[in-house]
This record gives structure tokens, sequence and C-alpha cells, in this order.
């Protein structure tokens, strides 16, 4: 668990750099480009890898916003071979947007009803 936690950290912070500096474009593009993993997973992979990024959230110097912690569990994810898709919606009044992780049309990092909340906007 320690090794995934260090690379759930890891993602954490590099897609906040992203996020800080307003550089969505580019975090939107590295998930895009992250590549899913051939080969077969175990089938505990996702809830060890949302452990180890809910863990690295609490341990992370600052609130993890949804975009950097979808993103960061997205390619988690990927490179454990889960064809995984991170999903950003939005509302209208209020005006509010969200950012989640489906796995065959599943929310995984979230409530299962979130994307009845929100108008899917992209799933990448």
């Amino acid at each position: 668990m320690s090794r995934l936690f260090l690379k759930a950290y890891w993602n954490l912070a590099l897609f906040h750099r992203y996020v800080s500096r307003g550089d969505f474009a580019n975090l939107y593009s590295k998930v895009r480009a992250c590549p899913v993993r051939t080969g077969t997973f175990s089938p505990d992979v996702t809830s060890r890898i949302s452990s180890a990024i809910n863990l690295a959230c609490i341990w992370f110097w600052k609130e993890a916003l949804c975009l950097e912690r979808s993103a960061a569990t997205t390619c988690l994810l990927r490179r454990h071979g889960v064809a995984a898709h991170m999903v950003v919606g939005a509302q209208r009044l209020p005006f509010k947007a969200h950012a989640w992780v489906e796995i065959d049309g599943s929310v995984v990092n979230d409530r299962p009803y979130t994307p009845e909340m929100y108008q899917v906007l992209d799933r990448c």
C-alpha cells in the first residue's frame, strides 16, 4: 500500500501543479494521453487505488480539488489496466462544475448519482 500511496501522492502533486497555474489544457491532455496498460488487473485494484488517493488527499498540504483528484485517480487506474474515464460536468443554476471518475459508466470516486446532478461536458 505504501508504494501505491506514493504514486497517488505524486500524481496529486503533479495535477495540483497544473491547476495552480491555471494550465487546464495541459492537465486535460495529460489525462487524455495516459494509456490503459494492457493485461489483466487485480479485482480489488479499484478499491486499493481509491484508498491510496483518499490517504494521499489526507496528507496533501492543500485541499485537493475534484479535478486534481479525478485526474490522479484516472491515470493511476489506467496504469493498472483499468479503462477509467475522467468526466467533467456542470450545472446551470447555481453554476457549479465538478469532475469525477467512471468505469463502465459507474462512478468510482464520488456518489453514484453524481451524473444526475451535472450536465456532462466531456469524458476523457
